[in-house]
């Protein structure tokens, strides 16, 4: 039976090539029936013969010369042939994801060698359907997405760390080169893709992430620069160590406990010295000058005239 209607619907979205097999055969006179977003590729016996774009296209020798070399024409020019018709989708094929199997390894001026993991999204069309079809597709009669995602993300990822490191000198600074280094590698896997009739249009990094060690270095140092004063900082972990350390007598261990003491040891012996300082600054002239006045150069109780020790805290007189 003579096939007289050809055309191609996908409804999975995921199609970038049908073949029609021509289960009978074509005739010529047949319609062949182009959606916008396609092309049609006629091969027989494995050469291309013709490419039709949108619309609908009557089977001629007209349109088809090469047709005429390669079969009979009895009947008046309606003789039955065998031919493949290859249905290219011309549409951008978008969400395809990228990604390291395995970590790759980056030389980082801070931290030496680093490995990383890297993912993303990338989307790509077809550009040149003959090159795609002979060079990808072969005799496929049907190849999706699935099939070329696997072998784009590897060429993708081969790129990866060339790019890396001529864009980024430490991780320290890589969340502010993502945008850099997606239009790097963009332009970096141009070629590849279009030596297959691809084109990859759009591109993104999702995240580049270093091993857990490394990811707390950099969240320790990022803190620190948030602090700002690192001795302010300190003090800061003073007073809540021995905040922690009062609420908690008892303690939950002897690691936290010694932990909560030292904390407090240290703080009070600040407190302490900033109260001796405060008081000799008041006073007017050091601690000799904190003795003659009256008071205890120890707790800063008022003394009484004579007094050879301080009757609030027994320290004796300076």
């Amino acid at each position: 039976m003579a096939i007289e209607v050809i055309e191609w619907k996908d409804d999975s979205g995921r199609e970038m090539v049908w073949r029609f097999a021509g289960g009978g055969e074509l005739k010529l006179g047949a319609q062949l029936v182009v959606s916008e977003n396609q092309w049609a590729l006629f091969f027989r016996d494995g050469k291309a013969l013709d490419s039709f774009g949108p619309g609908r296209h009557t089977l001629t020798t007209a349109n088809i010369p090469l047709l005429q070399r390669l079969i009979n024409l009895p009947f008046g020019g309606t003789s039955p042939f065998r031919a493949d018709v290859y249905f290219v989708a011309k549409k951008v094929f978008t969400d395809l994801k990228w990604g390291t199997k395995e970590p790759v390894v980056f030389r980082d001026r801070e931290l030496s060698m680093v490995r990383l993991r890297a993912h993303g999204a990338f989307a790509t069309r077809v550009t040149d359907p003959q090159l795609f079809v002979n060079q990808i597709v072969g005799s496929r009669g049907r190849t999706t997405t699935d099939a070329v995602e696997g072998y784009l993300r590897e060429i993708i990822v081969a790129r990866l760390n060339d790019v890396l490191g001529e864009t980024v000198q430490t991780l320290f600074d890589l969340p502010q080169h993502y945008d850099e280094l997606a239009e790097g590698l963009k332009g970096r896997v141009a070629g590849d893709f279009g030596k297959y009739g691809l084109e990859l249009t759009d591109f993104y990094i999702g995240a580049i992430v270093p091993p857990e060690d490394v990811q707390k270095v950099i969240d320790e140092r990022t803190g620190m620069a948030a602090i700002g004063d690192p001795n302010a900082y300190l003090k800061f972990k003073a007073a809540r160590a021995l905040g922690d350390a009062a609420a908690n007598p008892g303690g939950e261990g002897s690691a936290a406990t010694g932990v909560g003491l030292g904390a407090g040891i240290g703080l009070g012996a600040s407190m302490a010295q900033m109260m001796k300082d405060a008081m000799s600054s008041g006073s007017g002239g050091g601690p000799a000058a904190a003795a003659g006045g009256g008071f205890c150069t120890n707790c800063g109780a008022k003394l009484s005239d004579g007094a050879k020790f301080c009757g609030a805290c027994g320290a004796k007189r300076a």
